[in-house]
């Protein structure tokens, strides 16, 4: 993961109001807490913050007074109808810290054919060094048919990222298709 490097401005306008005046200057508001720290609420700018957000768990390098606070996004407010960026929630880490993520589990590859694909669930918690949080995890399902599954302790995971999720946790698996005329068939026979 790489670092982004962001400036902010500090924040000493609070509420609804001053919050849509802020999204009307093109900035978001934000909050930086963590490590027993007083929050320090600032602003950024609106079109280099949202590049910098789109991927999950990104590591930000921002510069506030002249000093620099490296955060991990944690929490991200969107409009629910304009999908605009409302508000920022920033946890201050340290190189060298453990932090514990949600990371998106993407699927690789084609199962065997005939064969239906159920992912059970899109993200896994893991453990790894703040700078060092993987993008997403990858599951190859080259050839795998119906009956079998993926859990997440046969997840493999990069150098230094640990499992936090329950191991037996059901990530994937796979189906036989359900054909509509055995389902007609059936019903038929029921009658």
């Amino acid at each position: 993961m790489s670092e982004l490097n962001l400036t902010g401005e500090a924040r000493n306008e609070f509420g609804k109001g001053a919050a849509r005046r802020i999204r009307r200057a093109k900035q978001i508001p934000a909050v930086i807490y963590g490590h027993g720290a007083a929050p320090l609420h600032l602003v950024l700018p609106e079109r280099e913050t949202v590049r910098a957000i789109r991927g999950a768990n990104a590591l930000l390098t921002i510069t506030l007074d002249g000093e620099e606070h490296l955060a991990l996004v944690k929490d991200v407010q969107r409009d629910p109808v304009l999908q605009i960026v409302e508000h920022i929630d920033l946890l201050t880490v340290r190189k060298g810290e453990k932090v514990i993520v949600d990371v998106p589990v993407v699927l690789v590859g084609e199962p065997a054919p005939a064969t239906v694909v159920n992912q059970e669930e899109v993200v896994v918690s893991v453990s790894a060094d703040a700078t060092n949080v993987p993008a997403h995890i990858e599951v190859t399902i080259d050839g795998l048919a119906a009956g079998q599954h993926v859990l997440a302790g046969d997840l493999v995971l990069p150098a230094g990222v640990e499992l936090v999720t329950e191991a037996d946790l059901l990530i994937v698996h796979f189906a036989e298709p359900v054909v509509v005329a055995e389902v007609e068939a059936d019903e038929a026979a029921a009658e």
